[in-house]
């Protein structure tokens, strides 16, 4: 049975090459540290589908085929599948099998879904629409975080400015970039703001690696975040909201310049 092996791989390659999009190649799913088979599994159909391998309205492979290209069993298969359709990107019917679904069904406020997004070849429109987000929330958020935080709240985001200030590499810059804002939407008082904050976490650290990289001048950059952790806590909303408007376009002239 082993020395027959390679014979069947080959055979079954050859019809997965026909049906599989250009660029996808048979390839065990890369293991992500700490997790599970099935969801080292769903995070590598879900990148292939988000970046568009796999167009809205295509028909996936079945599990049987899953199984072989990326040498799982089945029933790895069919929890990653099931993840999948709870994300919103499949959907799927006994007989027909798993389809992809329309890109507005999909759960974008998922973190897995907005990694993906964010190193999909639509990294730029990512980028703008994280923006847009901010744009529609930060200014408000931070006006209210002006006028509602709490001692140990202000405490919170100061010690997050203070350590992009004082951050040695990209890494360390930020996640204290990303504390900093998390922490504003905390502060704001609006219960409906938390639980998106900790949703978009992911979205926002993908775009302050990107501006941050992209930025010649941090000393300006830094100026601006702590223009917005003066306001806020001198409890000044209007000043807050300016800051934070002026920060926003700075960014917005790092993805335009891209």
């Amino acid at each position: 049975m082993r020395d027959a092996k390679p014979n069947n791989e080959k055979k079954l390659t050859k019809m997965e090459a026909a049906e599989r999009p250009a660029g996808v190649r048979r390839a065990n799913a890369p293991r992500i540290p700490g997790a599970s088979v099935h969801t080292s599994l769903a995070s590598e159909i879900g990148l292939r589908i988000v970046r568009g391998d796999y167009p809205p309205g295509t028909i996936l492979p079945n599990e049987a085929k899953w199984s072989e290209t990326f040498e799982v069993s089945r029933s790895a298969v069919r929890e990653a599948i099931k993840m999948l359709m709870a994300k919103s990107l499949l959907a799927s019917r006994p007989k027909i099998g798993s389809w992809v679904e329309p890109k507005e069904r999909w759960n974008l406020l998922d973190r897995d879904v907005l990694s993906w997004y964010a190193t999909s070849p639509d990294r730029e429109v990512f980028l703008r629409t994280v923006q847009e987000f901010r744009h529609i929330i930060e200014p408000e958020a931070t006006a209210f975080a002006a006028m509602r935080r709490t001692d140990e709240q202000m405490a919170e985001i100061s010690l997050a400015c203070r350590e992009m200030g004082e951050a040695t590499n990209l890494q360390e810059r930020t996640r204290a970039d990303t504390r900093f804002h998390l922490a504003i939407l905390r502060a704001s008082g609006n219960d409906l703001l938390v639980p998106l904050g900790v949703l978009i976490e992911s979205a926002f650290d993908h775009l302050f690696t990107y501006t941050t990289r992209e930025l010649d001048d941090l000393h300006h950059v830094q100026k601006l975040h702590e223009a917005i952790e003066r306001s806020i806590r001198l409890q000044r909303p209007d000043a807050a909201r300016n800051a934070v408007r002026k920060l926003l376009a700075n960014t917005d002239e790092v993805i335009q310049s891209r």
